[in-house]
């Protein structure tokens, strides 16, 4: 199962010292922003319906100027949007998926982007009973749609967020993960969509 050892809370709430004792400066980090996330448990169709919720986490680091933005293991939330069953006649089954938010800090970054997922079909098969007993190929189904836990999906963030950064810090190159990296801690300052929480 795909694990993290590392949170983004825990990622910021290290750093938030150190952010504190030093002069800051602003980072922006643009609309449209790839990230990518991986469900927490494996999803299916067998067991999912249309509105369904379900939590996510980021796969990579989202960096900028080397500071690393959005961590690794940050959380989220995503909900089914679409959903058919597997059908007769080797129909496979589908599953489409829509990216809502991931929590950094005590705010929620929305994100856009959707992805569908379809079913093995098993037409070859169907046909095939159709050629042998006729209608009896009806019996022959396609497989439900499965999204796996580790599975990578790409989605993009929806607005600019407004990160802080440590001044005088050194920061990492994109290429080097390490766990003493600089994090950037949000700004708070009010967006149309993202309230920060009440201090």
């Amino acid at each position: 199962m795909f694990k993290y050892v590392v949170s983004a809370a825990a990622l910021l709430l290290s750093n938030n010292a150190f952010a504190q004792t030093g002069e800051m400066r602003a980072i922006t980090l643009a609309p449209n922003t790839e990230v990518v996330v991986t469900p927490n448990d494996t999803l299916t169709t067998k067991s999912l319906k249309v509105g369904d919720k379900f939590k996510i986490a980021t796969v990579f680091d989202v960096m900028q100027d080397g500071y690393v933005l959005i961590p690794r293991g940050t959380p989220g939330e995503a909900t089914v949007s679409y959903r058919t069953g597997k059908g007769a006649f080797g129909k496979s089954a589908k599953m489409e998926v829509t990216f809502n938010w991931l929590k950094l800090g005590d705010r929620q970054i929305p994100l856009n982007g959707t992805y569908r997922q379809e079913g093995q079909g098993n037409a070859g098969a169907a046909v095939g009973a159709v050629v042998a007993v006729g209608v009896f190929g009806a019996f022959v189904t396609g497989h439900s749609a499965t999204i796996t836990n580790g599975q990578q999906l790409r989605t993009h963030t929806a607005e600019t967020i407004s990160f802080n950064v440590p001044a005088g810090a050194a920061p990492i190159q994109a290429a080097i993960v390490a766990p003493a990296a600089p994090v950037a801690t949000l700004q708070v300052t009010p967006t149309a969509a993202v309230v920060p929480a009440a201090h």
